[in-house]
């Protein structure tokens, strides 16, 4: 079910917590676990055709329920309900097709064979005509959207985006079910930074694109090809999916799926008492829930990790670019001191049960492009070392309140960010905080708490001077290329680190030199040997995947991508 945002929280990584199935205010309905009626409803294969599960999250979904305008967890995860790609990752990390088949004998340009008979929600048929139409939409001066890197690469997409073209030149239409596409180059991986996901131009093509974003199409009654079709939207309260019965692929055997707003103090409670489904756990819930006989716990390596970030300057929307113009995390004795002073294994058996691996770059382990940590600097916990780098530096205590002034003799004060959640992340923010304190280093919380998630995003976002340093995850994705989070003018690197030798490196690992798997390889670890002694920002550990289900639900499994599988494939045992 994975699809491409960025994250701010390790726990909008995937599916966030299934809340109550008996009793919503979708139903009306008792607790009978959405099983009533079973006697008429179920089938000869051994499953209730009538089940309701409900499934939760703990942050209110932004309501973009469009792929290509999704930017939080919550909404993608929702969207893997009601969308479907024409290709997509295999739990081997190898793009398979799904709506879609592709040839290619360039890597530059490619032919794909649209599967005929697919449907819309609406009832209309699935036509090359609808994946252009998005392409478009992502190439359009006025898209407000955050994925135009999935276009810019096709051939005619600068001249589109810039306001000279009317169309995207290499994105050719030659019939209702064939696509000609042609980059602008060679590159290994033009595949995996391909948008594969269509819109219904049926519904959308008569709304200006500066409006799509705000549109109902989208964000009231949205229009997909998935096996679940939108029946009922509650904003920031519950979406209500049922059952399209005209699913290209196997028919979901479950009728319904109620996806509800649930705070985090009650969402164990509710697993633990049987009201909830499936949901994504949090490390330190997992032994309250192991003890539970209706309860499986499952856990997978994923590819995310958890990193602290540094504000280096800003971006210039209007010119796609980010400017490296806050000095402040400059020197880069501070940042190896900051990273030096964290005990990440404390903080990961304190406040993740020991569910996460310290790590020292930024590629998953997952990854056959990951440096050996042999090759790499530790940056184990050390507090003497720490505080050498400071000194050496000129970060040092010249007025004798135990705090270090800057090498001019200016106070120096850092402002840390976190998101909101549950209790263990107002500990664990207070940790890092303390351990910046403990070497001199004055931190304070920015605006004085722990900030609402989609809040907390858009300050990223807009570069809000209260976050000189945050919290952050991201998950890889298959491809391995890391330029979208750390590239010098990538829109999701927050920090806005500008790095020539970065930016050469993260290019020729897309050359058709590194077409050798070898050669790309190496390169890759150059990078992350760069990045390790730069640290324009803190790969603080890796995380694993954890999910905990009501043994009803059946059908269910997860895998590498860090999400489960897809949903027509669960199943309530009748």
């Amino acid at each position: 079910m994975k699809k491409y945002y960025a994250m701010a929280s390790v726990f909008a990584l995937s599916a966030f917590l299934v809340g109550c199935n008996s009793g919503d205010d979708t139903n009306g309905e008792g607790s009978d676990n959405g099983t009533d009626g079973a006697s008429e409803g179920t089938s000869e294969s051994g499953y209730d055709e009538n089940a309701s599960i409900t499934y939760a999250v703990d942050n209110a979904p932004q309501g973009m329920y469009m792929p290509g305008y999704t930017t939080s967890a919550t909404d993608s995860q929702i969207n893997d309900f009601i969308h479907v790609s024409f290709f997509e990752a295999n739990p081997e990390l190898q793009f398979e097709p799904r709506l879609a088949e592709w040839e290619t004998e360039d890597n530059q340009h490619y032919t794909f064979t649209i599967q005929e008979g697919v449907k819309w929600h609406n009832g209309e048929e699935l036509t090359a005509n609808d994946w252009k139409f998005a392409i478009e939409v992502l190439a359009d001066p006025d898209y407000t959207g955050e994925r135009y890197s999935y276009v810019s690469g096709i051939e005619g997409a600068e001249e589109r985006k810039a306001g000279d073209a009317d169309e995207v030149s290499g994105f050719e239409v030659i019939d209702e079910y064939t696509v000609e596409v042609t980059f602008s180059d060679a590159r290994v991986n033009n595949l995996e930074n391909l948008w594969p996901d269509p819109m219904p131009k049926a519904e959308l093509e008569d709304i200006a694109i500066a409006d799509l974003e705000d549109a109902p199409e989208l964000r009231e009654h949205p229009v997909g090809l998935g096996p679940f079709k939108v029946a009922n939207i509650v904003a920031g309260e519950s979406l209500t999916l049922e059952r399209f019965d005209d699913y290209y692929d196997e028919t979901a055997k479950i009728a319904e799926v109620v996806v509800r707003v649930v705070d985090p103090s009650i969402s164990i409670g509710a697993l633990q008492n049987g009201e909830v489904d499936f949901m994504e756990v949090r490390p330190d819930d997992v032994p309250d829930l192991e003890s539970q006989d209706h309860l499986e716990v499952i856990d997978h390596p994923g590819l995310g990790y958890s990193y602290i970030g540094f504000r280096f300057g800003h971006r210039d929307e209007e010119a796609s670019e980010n400017n490296a113009d806050f000095d402040k995390f400059e020197d880069v004795r501070l940042r190896q001191a900051m990273f030096y002073a964290l005990d990440r294994e404390s903080l990961i058996n304190a406040y993740l049960g020991g569910y996460a691996t310290p790590v020292n770059t930024p590629v998953p382990t997952s990854h056959w492009i990951a440096a050996p940590e042999s090759e790499l600097t530790q940056y184990n916990y050390d507090v003497e070392k720490a505080e050498e780098l400071l000194d050496e530096a000129g970060y040092v205590d010249t007025d004798g309140d135990g705090f270090r002034e800057d090498p001019d003799g200016e106070e120096f004060t850092i402002s840390f960010g976190h998101y909101e959640g549950p209790a263990a992340f107002e500990g664990r923010t207070q940790a890092i905080m303390q351990a910046w304190n403990d070497i001199g280093l004055r931190t304070e919380l920015a605006t004085g708490g722990l900030v609402e998630f989609n809040t907390f995003n858009e300050m990223k976002r807009n570069d809000d001077e209260a976050l000189e340093t945050f919290f952050g995850a991201w998950v890889t994705g298959t491809d391995p290329d890391p330029s979208n989070l750390w590239g010098s003018n990538a829109e999701w690197n927050y920090g806005r680190w500008v790095n020539e030798e970065s930016d050469e490196l993260l290019a020729d690992a897309l050359s058709e030199a590194s077409f050798d798997e070898d050669y790309r390889r190496d390169v890759y670890i150059e990078w992350q040997q760069l990045f390790n002694e730069e640290l324009p920002g803190l790969p603080v550990w890796e995380n694993v995947d954890l999910y905990a289900k009501n043994t009803r639900v059946e059908g269910v499994t997860i895998d590498v991508r860090g999400g489960v599988n897809n949903p027509n494939e669960w199943y309530v045992a009748q």
